[in-house]
């Protein structure tokens, strides 16, 4: 029997973020990628999302998909039956954040959205992935995605609540994931969320950096397998 699973995108990402670990779970999963390109809110993507998902599903979410799949769990959390939160953080921006994203934004007003999307990647993986093919790959994505998404999809993280205090509510068995070599989620973010959620174990993908679906997707799919089989929550 097929599990349905909505996988969430992350910021400037669409499905080639989790191509590879669709394609490793064809006999497990019958999976659905979010579009979180439309909205300029958290809260408007997951409500988005809770519209086109069906009744009962897992739920998957990279970086800024981790922070709407957070979302989904206050917005309806009986239609969820297992949580994944990869290379995300459960905290708010802070002040730093926040201007970072800001100048992003202001780039992109004056036409440099390429230097903006180029001068994510030493950010989004690992060192020695730069220059490859992969890089490629993932420039691509984001110049798919665009400028006016980037936008919207900046403010809607800027604007996120904190989670923390709702972490403890939450009943879904979930896998907290994150890359090695991670620059953006230090790993006290992953260790808080899998200390404060119940059901929730914390896994280290190697040889990855923010985007290990994409970098490392091997021990991805082996980790979401094994929280796959974990019994579910309860309606």
């Amino acid at each position: 029997m097929y599990q349905p699973i909505v996988f969430l995108p992350g910021l400037i990402c669409d499905a080639r973020l989790w191509r590879d670990i669709i394609d490793g779970l064809p006999d497990r999963i019958a999976p659905m990628v979010a579009d979180l390109r439309l909205d300029d809110t958290i809260a408007a993507m997951a409500a988005r999302t809770l519209a086109a998902a069906p009744p009962r599903f897992a739920l998957a979410g990279l970086s800024m998909g981790g922070y709407v799949a957070l979302e989904i769990m206050r917005q309806a959390p009986e239609r969820v039956t297992h949580l994944a939160l990869l290379d995300t953080s459960a905290r708010a921006d802070t002040e730093e954040r926040r201007e970072t994203r800001s100048k992003g934004i202001e780039m992109i007003s004056q036409g440099k959205f390429i230097g903006v999307s180029r001068g994510l990647l030493p950010t989004l993986i690992a060192p020695h992935h730069l220059g490859t093919s992969l890089a490629e790959e993932v420039q691509a994505m984001s110049e798919r995605v665009g400028p006016d998404v980037y936008v919207r999809q900046q403010k809607a993280i800027m604007g996120r609540i904190d989670s923390v205090p709702h972490l403890g509510a939450i009943a879904a068995p979930t896998l907290v994931g994150v890359g090695a070599l991670d620059k953006l989620i230090p790993p006290e973010m992953s260790d808080e969320m899998a200390t404060r959620i119940p059901r929730a174990e914390l896994v280290t993908f190697p040889d990855a950096g923010h985007l290990p679906t994409m970098e490392n997707p091997a021990p991805v799919v082996e980790a979401m397998r094994n929280w796959l089989s974990r019994q579910g929550a309860q309606a």
